[in-house]
Protein backbone atom coordinates (compact mmCIF):
# COMPACT_ATOMS: atom_id res chain seq x y z
CA UNK A 1 0.00 0.00 0.00
CA UNK A 2 2.74 2.59 0.78
CA UNK A 3 4.29 1.89 -2.63
CA UNK A 4 0.93 2.44 -4.36
CA UNK A 5 0.47 5.69 -2.43
CA UNK A 6 3.96 6.89 -3.37
CA UNK A 7 3.36 6.05 -7.04
CA UNK A 8 0.04 7.91 -7.06
CA UNK A 9 1.67 10.90 -5.40
CA UNK A 10 4.48 10.86 -7.97
CA UNK A 11 1.97 10.85 -10.83
CA UNK A 12 0.07 13.73 -9.22
CA UNK A 13 3.30 15.68 -8.83
CA UNK A 14 4.27 15.14 -12.47
CA UNK A 15 0.83 16.32 -13.61
CA UNK A 16 1.29 19.45 -11.52
CA UNK A 17 4.60 20.20 -13.25
CA UNK A 18 3.11 19.84 -16.73
CA UNK A 19 1.88 23.41 -17.18
CA UNK A 20 4.91 25.29 -15.79
CA UNK A 21 7.21 23.00 -17.81
CA UNK A 22 5.10 23.66 -20.93
CA UNK A 23 5.15 27.43 -20.34
CA UNK A 24 8.93 27.40 -19.90
CA UNK A 25 9.31 25.25 -23.00
CA UNK A 26 7.22 27.66 -25.07
CA UNK A 27 9.26 30.65 -23.91
CA UNK A 28 12.53 28.87 -24.66
CA UNK A 29 11.20 27.70 -28.03
CA UNK A 30 10.14 31.25 -28.94
CA UNK A 31 13.60 32.58 -28.13
CA UNK A 32 15.29 29.74 -29.98
CA UNK A 33 13.27 30.60 -33.08
CA UNK A 34 13.30 34.41 -32.98
CA UNK A 35 16.29 35.47 -30.85
CA UNK A 36 19.59 35.02 -32.72
CA UNK A 37 22.20 33.15 -30.72
CA UNK A 38 19.89 32.39 -27.80
CA UNK A 39 20.81 28.69 -27.75
CA UNK A 40 24.47 29.30 -28.61
CA UNK A 41 27.09 28.24 -26.06
CA UNK A 42 30.74 29.21 -25.83
CA UNK A 43 33.54 27.89 -23.67
CA UNK A 44 36.28 30.26 -22.49
CA UNK A 45 38.94 29.14 -20.02
CA UNK A 46 36.81 26.12 -19.19
CA UNK A 47 33.78 28.29 -18.35
CA UNK A 48 30.43 28.00 -20.08
CA UNK A 49 28.81 31.15 -21.50
CA UNK A 50 25.56 31.85 -23.34
CA UNK A 51 22.06 33.28 -23.00
CA UNK A 52 20.71 30.15 -21.31
CA UNK A 53 23.58 30.25 -18.82
CA UNK A 54 22.74 33.91 -18.14
CA UNK A 55 19.12 32.92 -17.46
CA UNK A 56 20.32 30.44 -14.83
CA UNK A 57 22.71 32.96 -13.29
CA UNK A 58 20.36 35.93 -13.22
CA UNK A 59 17.45 33.80 -12.04
CA UNK A 60 19.39 32.36 -9.10
CA UNK A 61 18.23 34.90 -6.47
CA UNK A 62 14.57 34.30 -7.30
CA UNK A 63 15.11 30.53 -7.31
CA UNK A 64 16.80 30.67 -3.90
CA UNK A 65 14.10 32.82 -2.32
CA UNK A 66 11.47 30.74 -4.10
CA UNK A 67 12.66 27.63 -2.26
CA UNK A 68 12.12 29.30 1.10
CA UNK A 69 8.87 30.92 0.01
CA UNK A 70 7.52 27.53 -1.09
CA UNK A 71 7.78 26.14 2.43
CA UNK A 72 6.24 29.30 3.92
CA UNK A 73 3.29 29.25 1.51
CA UNK A 74 2.83 25.52 2.15
CA UNK A 75 2.04 26.43 5.78
CA UNK A 76 -0.63 28.84 4.43
CA UNK A 77 1.62 31.81 5.12
CA UNK A 78 3.57 34.37 3.11
CA UNK A 79 6.80 36.33 3.62
CA UNK A 80 6.78 39.88 2.28
CA UNK A 81 10.09 40.75 3.94
CA UNK A 82 12.49 38.74 1.76
CA UNK A 83 13.39 41.77 -0.36
CA UNK A 84 14.25 43.77 2.75
CA UNK A 85 16.28 40.88 4.19
CA UNK A 86 18.15 40.73 0.89
CA UNK A 87 18.99 44.43 1.20
CA UNK A 88 20.09 44.00 4.82
CA UNK A 89 22.32 41.06 3.89
CA UNK A 90 24.05 43.09 1.19
CA UNK A 91 24.58 46.05 3.51
CA UNK A 92 25.94 43.89 6.31
CA UNK A 93 28.31 42.08 3.94
CA UNK A 94 29.64 45.31 2.43
CA UNK A 95 30.00 46.99 5.82
CA UNK A 96 31.92 44.06 7.33
CA UNK A 97 34.27 43.82 4.36
CA UNK A 98 34.98 47.51 3.85
CA UNK A 99 34.74 49.07 7.32
CA UNK A 100 35.58 46.21 9.65
CA UNK A 101 37.93 44.41 7.24
CA UNK A 102 36.35 41.08 8.07
CA UNK A 103 37.47 37.97 6.26
CA UNK A 104 35.22 36.41 3.64
CA UNK A 105 34.10 33.39 5.68
CA UNK A 106 33.36 35.35 8.91
CA UNK A 107 31.39 37.85 6.80
CA UNK A 108 29.33 35.11 5.18
CA UNK A 109 28.68 33.44 8.54
CA UNK A 110 27.60 36.69 10.21
CA UNK A 111 25.39 37.72 7.28
CA UNK A 112 23.61 34.39 7.05
CA UNK A 113 23.22 34.18 10.84
CA UNK A 114 21.53 37.59 10.85
CA UNK A 115 19.30 36.60 7.92
CA UNK A 116 18.31 33.42 9.76
CA UNK A 117 17.51 35.47 12.88
CA UNK A 118 15.38 37.92 10.88
CA UNK A 119 13.44 35.02 9.41
CA UNK A 120 13.03 33.52 12.87
CA UNK A 121 11.67 36.89 14.05
CA UNK A 122 8.93 36.62 11.44
CA UNK A 123 8.27 33.07 12.61
CA UNK A 124 7.94 34.19 16.23
CA UNK A 125 5.42 36.86 15.28
CA UNK A 126 3.38 34.38 13.24
CA UNK A 127 3.65 31.22 15.35
CA UNK A 128 4.20 32.75 18.78
CA UNK A 129 2.18 35.96 18.75
CA UNK A 130 -0.46 34.70 16.32
CA UNK A 131 -0.14 37.69 13.99
CA UNK A 132 -1.35 37.19 10.43
CA UNK A 133 1.64 36.35 8.19
CA UNK A 134 0.99 39.20 5.75
CA UNK A 135 1.00 41.70 8.63
CA UNK A 136 3.89 40.15 10.55
CA UNK A 137 6.20 40.10 7.56
CA UNK A 138 5.03 43.52 6.38
CA UNK A 139 6.57 44.94 9.58
CA UNK A 140 10.04 43.72 8.62
CA UNK A 141 9.43 44.61 4.97
CA UNK A 142 9.02 48.27 5.97
CA UNK A 143 11.55 48.40 8.79
CA UNK A 144 14.12 46.19 7.07
CA UNK A 145 14.69 48.58 4.18
CA UNK A 146 15.33 51.34 6.74
CA UNK A 147 17.72 49.10 8.67
CA UNK A 148 19.66 48.41 5.47
CA UNK A 149 19.89 52.15 4.78
CA UNK A 150 21.10 52.82 8.33
CA UNK A 151 23.79 50.15 8.01
CA UNK A 152 25.06 51.73 4.80
CA UNK A 153 24.50 55.32 6.03
CA UNK A 154 22.27 55.86 3.01
CA UNK A 155 25.21 55.37 0.66
CA UNK A 156 26.06 52.78 -1.96
CA UNK A 157 29.03 50.89 -0.50
CA UNK A 158 31.35 49.55 -3.19
CA UNK A 159 33.33 46.38 -2.52
CA UNK A 160 36.50 45.29 -4.29
CA UNK A 161 37.17 41.82 -2.98
CA UNK A 162 37.92 38.87 -5.30
CA UNK A 163 36.40 36.35 -2.92
CA UNK A 164 33.21 38.37 -2.60
CA UNK A 165 32.97 38.86 -6.36
CA UNK A 166 33.31 35.09 -6.83
CA UNK A 167 29.92 34.60 -5.15
CA UNK A 168 28.23 36.04 -8.24
CA UNK A 169 30.86 35.91 -10.96
CA UNK A 170 32.75 32.72 -10.16
CA UNK A 171 32.49 29.34 -11.85
CA UNK A 172 32.42 25.78 -10.51
CA UNK A 173 32.77 22.87 -12.93
CA UNK A 174 32.31 25.34 -15.77
CA UNK A 175 28.96 26.63 -14.47
CA UNK A 176 28.24 29.95 -12.73
CA UNK A 177 28.64 29.64 -8.98
CA UNK A 178 25.13 31.06 -8.26
CA UNK A 179 23.56 28.29 -10.37
CA UNK A 180 25.61 25.65 -8.56
CA UNK A 181 24.62 27.18 -5.23
CA UNK A 182 20.94 26.94 -6.22
CA UNK A 183 21.38 23.27 -7.17
CA UNK A 184 23.05 22.45 -3.85
CA UNK A 185 20.46 24.39 -1.83
CA UNK A 186 17.59 22.77 -3.70
CA UNK A 187 19.05 19.30 -3.15
CA UNK A 188 19.56 19.89 0.57
CA UNK A 189 16.05 21.33 0.88
CA UNK A 190 14.56 18.34 -0.92
CA UNK A 191 16.41 15.93 1.37
CA UNK A 192 15.25 17.89 4.40
CA UNK A 193 11.55 17.97 3.50
CA UNK A 194 11.25 14.53 1.89
CA UNK A 195 13.49 12.36 4.05
CA UNK A 196 12.60 13.82 7.44
CA UNK A 197 9.36 14.53 9.29
CA UNK A 198 9.59 18.27 8.51
CA UNK A 199 8.00 17.94 5.09
CA UNK A 200 5.06 15.96 6.49
CA UNK A 201 4.62 18.52 9.28
CA UNK A 202 4.57 21.36 6.74
CA UNK A 203 1.94 19.65 4.58
CA UNK A 204 -0.17 18.58 7.54
CA UNK A 205 -0.11 21.98 9.24
CA UNK A 206 -0.80 23.81 6.00
CA UNK A 207 -3.63 21.45 5.07
CA UNK A 208 -5.45 21.50 8.41
CA UNK A 209 -3.73 23.29 11.27
CA UNK A 210 -6.30 22.47 13.97
CA UNK A 211 -6.42 18.76 13.20
CA UNK A 212 -2.62 18.67 13.01
CA UNK A 213 -2.33 20.17 16.49
CA UNK A 214 -4.69 17.54 17.89
CA UNK A 215 -2.63 14.87 16.14
CA UNK A 216 0.52 16.07 17.86
CA UNK A 217 2.15 17.82 14.90
CA UNK A 218 4.45 20.63 16.13
CA UNK A 219 2.74 23.31 14.04
CA UNK A 220 4.30 26.30 15.82
CA UNK A 221 7.85 24.95 15.60
CA UNK A 222 7.29 24.06 11.95
CA UNK A 223 6.22 27.63 11.17
CA UNK A 224 9.22 28.99 13.03
CA UNK A 225 11.48 26.75 10.97
CA UNK A 226 10.05 27.66 7.56
CA UNK A 227 10.23 31.41 8.19
CA UNK A 228 13.79 31.11 9.49
CA UNK A 229 14.71 29.04 6.44
CA UNK A 230 13.11 31.59 4.14
CA UNK A 231 15.16 34.34 5.79
CA UNK A 232 18.30 32.27 5.27
CA UNK A 233 17.52 31.84 1.56
CA UNK A 234 16.94 35.59 1.25
CA UNK A 235 20.31 36.21 2.91
CA UNK A 236 22.07 33.99 0.38
CA UNK A 237 20.30 35.81 -2.44
CA UNK A 238 21.39 39.13 -0.90
CA UNK A 239 25.03 38.07 -0.97
CA UNK A 240 24.73 37.09 -4.64
CA UNK A 241 23.02 40.34 -5.60
CA UNK A 242 25.58 42.50 -3.76
CA UNK A 243 28.47 40.51 -5.22
CA UNK A 244 27.00 40.84 -8.71
CA UNK A 245 27.18 44.65 -8.67
CA UNK A 246 30.17 44.72 -6.27
CA UNK A 247 28.23 47.03 -4.00
CA UNK A 248 25.45 47.27 -1.43
CA UNK A 249 22.47 49.29 -2.65
CA UNK A 250 19.99 49.43 0.21
CA UNK A 251 17.41 51.31 -1.86
CA UNK A 252 17.19 48.94 -4.81
CA UNK A 253 18.59 45.58 -3.68
CA UNK A 254 15.83 42.99 -3.56
CA UNK A 255 13.19 45.46 -4.74
CA UNK A 256 10.02 43.51 -5.66
CA UNK A 257 11.89 40.26 -5.01
CA UNK A 258 9.10 39.08 -2.74
CA UNK A 259 6.58 39.45 -5.58
CA UNK A 260 8.74 37.49 -8.02
CA UNK A 261 9.27 34.76 -5.41
CA UNK A 262 5.54 34.44 -4.73
CA UNK A 263 4.85 34.39 -8.46
CA UNK A 264 7.46 31.67 -8.96
CA UNK A 265 5.82 29.51 -6.29
CA UNK A 266 2.33 30.00 -7.72
CA UNK A 267 3.46 29.46 -11.31
CA UNK A 268 5.16 26.27 -10.15
CA UNK A 269 1.86 24.84 -8.95
CA UNK A 270 1.98 25.31 -5.16
CA UNK A 271 -1.39 26.48 -3.86
CA UNK A 272 -1.70 29.57 -1.68
CA UNK A 273 -4.17 27.55 0.39
CA UNK A 274 -1.29 25.56 1.86
CA UNK A 275 -0.66 21.84 2.12
CA UNK A 276 1.04 20.12 -0.81
CA UNK A 277 4.01 21.89 -2.35
CA UNK A 278 6.55 21.33 -5.10
CA UNK A 279 10.14 22.59 -4.97
CA UNK A 280 10.81 21.65 -8.59
CA UNK A 281 7.74 23.59 -9.67
CA UNK A 282 8.97 26.70 -7.85
CA UNK A 283 12.33 26.44 -9.60
CA UNK A 284 10.52 26.17 -12.93
CA UNK A 285 8.41 29.19 -11.99
CA UNK A 286 11.54 31.23 -11.25
CA UNK A 287 13.03 30.20 -14.60
CA UNK A 288 9.80 31.23 -16.34
CA UNK A 289 10.05 34.69 -14.78
CA UNK A 290 13.73 35.13 -15.67
CA UNK A 291 13.26 33.78 -19.21
CA UNK A 292 10.35 36.15 -19.64
CA UNK A 293 12.49 39.07 -18.45
CA UNK A 294 15.24 38.08 -20.88
CA UNK A 295 12.72 37.70 -23.71
CA UNK A 296 11.25 41.15 -23.10
CA UNK A 297 14.70 42.75 -23.07
CA UNK A 298 15.96 40.97 -26.17
CA UNK A 299 12.79 41.73 -28.14
CA UNK A 300 13.25 45.44 -27.51
CA UNK A 301 9.94 45.96 -25.73
CA UNK A 302 9.68 49.53 -24.46
CA UNK A 303 10.22 49.78 -20.73
CA UNK A 304 6.74 51.28 -20.31
CA UNK A 305 5.17 48.01 -21.49
CA UNK A 306 7.55 45.58 -19.78
CA UNK A 307 5.53 45.02 -16.60
CA UNK A 308 2.27 44.85 -18.57
CA UNK A 309 3.62 42.13 -20.88
CA UNK A 310 5.02 40.25 -17.89
CA UNK A 311 1.69 40.43 -16.06
CA UNK A 312 -0.25 39.18 -19.10
CA UNK A 313 2.03 36.17 -19.55
CA UNK A 314 1.83 35.32 -15.85
CA UNK A 315 -1.98 35.62 -16.00
CA UNK A 316 -2.09 33.27 -19.00
CA UNK A 317 0.04 30.64 -17.23
CA UNK A 318 -2.08 30.87 -14.07
CA UNK A 319 -5.28 30.46 -16.07
CA UNK A 320 -3.88 27.39 -17.82
CA UNK A 321 -3.11 25.89 -14.41
CA UNK A 322 -6.72 26.38 -13.29
CA UNK A 323 -8.76 23.20 -13.74
CA UNK A 324 -11.99 25.20 -13.70
CA UNK A 325 -10.75 27.52 -16.47
CA UNK A 326 -9.55 24.61 -18.61
CA UNK A 327 -12.86 22.79 -18.14
CA UNK A 328 -14.85 25.92 -19.08
CA UNK A 329 -12.64 26.54 -22.11
CA UNK A 330 -12.99 22.94 -23.26
CA UNK A 331 -16.77 22.97 -22.80
CA UNK A 332 -17.20 26.19 -24.75
CA UNK A 333 -14.88 24.96 -27.48
CA UNK A 334 -16.93 21.77 -27.87
CA UNK A 335 -20.23 23.64 -27.77
CA UNK A 336 -18.93 26.16 -30.31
Amino acid sequence: MPEVHSLARLKEGLRGLLWPALALGLLLGFNAAFTPGFCHFEIHDGHLYGSLIDVLKQGSPVMLVGLGMTLVIATRGVDLSVGAVTAIAGSVAATLLTQHHSGLLPMIAATLALSLALGAWNGLLVAGAGIQPIVATLILMVAGRGIAQLLSAGQIITVEDPGFTFLAGGFVLGLPFPAVLVAVTALLTAVLVRWTAIGLSIEAGGGNEIASRYAGVPVARTKLFVYAFCGLCAGIAGLIKAADIKAADANNAGLYLELDAILAVVLGGTSLDGGRFTLVGSLLGALIIQTLNTTILTRGVHVEYTLIVKALVVLAVCLLQSERFRATLTRRTVEG
